[in-house]
């Protein structure tokens, strides 16, 4: 890398300043002509993360102002960059700080703003520390992290929140010193299926029974199912899919976080990567599902719909997200945060990682003791439900694993 004075961490508050191509050569160094392979991430894409500033979505009116940290070389080259954020509040997070937030405040502390590094509104697991393959890649993260460890006393910050982080990573930011914890979500695992009956094939008979009665009940009504990618997905698609969008989030958690403008800038810079999944009745489109298509993942993102049907959410969300990842030979489904629900339709438990440093002694010594007993409960508890797995026996499935 050079000798140590050639080394410069900037802070950018506006990705679209940045070079896209050397972006995304630190975020996905594999998939550097965005052809489709195992390791390629599209949430910490460029496209993505500047379709969320240039779209009015992450910006310093909603919370999100960005922050992001590059390390240079001495003619400007970058060496690696970290999406980083400041926010005003917890919103958007997933992984949930609330609790810290308020104790902290009626001590009398401050606690925002914070800084956090993540991609916003996405509780997908990725690289956040993002270091292309290199010699020196360990010591390029430790001034990515050392960087944005030397923010909070700068900046009179109270935290940095390094959320869904790879589990390599997580582990080397506790040797760095930071606090740790886990999470759960729920994903399928493709064991090498050739089709949807070879999946429920491997379920006991009770959950392929149900299974087989939830598809042929949410298509009942004379409802159809379309999958829209890359040059298919139009400007009226996105028109549609933004209404669902915004019924939705206003029935979950009051303001949408994205702008319409986002679902275009998306449309427009990456829809090799996007599968849009439309539900019709009477040539009329009623609900719909997002996704993106990693390199051996798709990930379930958004859902919305103007009609309800009895299990059409399943369908759309789970079930053909299922059918799309054998047919495609994608090694995982995620479908999103949260959702126990999902154990029965083959979504096994999994841990996700976060990291985090606390600048107030006292306050991050209750939060280690805490993170301590809630990393014991989460282990736990993924067990748990593991053995509770529709799978018959000798059939996996992929399960979880612990911390």
């Amino acid at each position: 890398m050079g000798d140590a004075e050639q080394i410069l961490v900037k802070i950018v508050p506006d990705i679209t300043t940045l070079d896209a191509a050397q972006w995304d050569g630190c975020a996905n160094p594999d998939s550097y002509d965005k052809t489709l392979d195992n390791s390629y991430n599209p949430f910490i894409s460029y496209a993505f993360l500047s379709a969320l500033e240039e779209s009015g979505s992450a910006v310093a009116e909603t919370g999100w102002a960005p922050r992001h940290l590059v390390l240079e070389d001495g003619s400007g080259g970058m060496l690696a960059c970290m999406p980083c954020y400041l926010k005003a509040h917890s919103q958007g997070e997933y992984i949930f700080d609330h609790g810290w937030a308020d104790a902290f405040e009626r001590a009398g502390g401050r606690y925002y703003p914070k800084l956090l590094s993540g991609v916003p509104f996405t509780p997908v697991t990725g690289r956040r520390l993002l270091v292309p393959k290199a010699e020196d890649a360990d010591m390029r993260e430790r001034y990515l992290l050392n960087g944005a460890a030397s923010l909070l006393d700068r900046h009179h910050l109270s935290s940095l929140h390094l959320n869904f982080l790879t589990r390599d990573e997580w582990q080397r930011a506790g040797k760095m010193g930071l606090l740790l914890r886990t999470g759960q979500q729920f994903h399928w695992c493709n064991e090498g299926y050739e089709n949807f009956d070879d999946f429920t094939a491997s379920l006991t008979s009770r959950k392929r029974k149900l299974i087989k009665r939830e598809r042929r009940e949410a298509c009942r009504d004379g409802i159809t199912i379309k999958l829209l990618t890359g040059s298919d997905l139009k400007e009226s698609h996105w028109d549609t899919f933004y209404h669902f969008y915004t019924d939705t989030g206003a029935r979950k958690w009051g303001a949408p976080y994205l702008t319409r403008d986002f679902f275009s800038l998306v449309g427009q810079s990456m829809a090799e990567h996007i599968l849009l999944i439309l539900c019709e009745r009477g040539g009329r489109a009623i609900a719909g599902a997002l996704n993106f298509i990693g390199g051996d993942t798709l990930y379930g993102r958004y859902w919305g719909c103007v009609e309800d049907h009895r299990f059409l959410h399943f369908e759309a969300c789970y079930y053909q997200a299922i059918d799309y990842a054998i047919a495609h030979g994608l090694a995982r489904v995620e479908a999103g945060a949260q959702g126990p629900h999902k154990l029965a339709r083959g979504y096994l438990p999994q841990t996700t990682y976060s990291a985090h440093l606390i600048a107030d002694s006292s306050l991050s010594s209750a939060v280690e003791d805490f993170l301590a007993r809630e990393r014991d409960f989460v282990a736990m508890e993924n067990r748990e439900l593991a053995r509770m797995a529709p799978y018959r026996k000798g059939n996996k499935g992929g399960g979880a694993e612990d911390a």
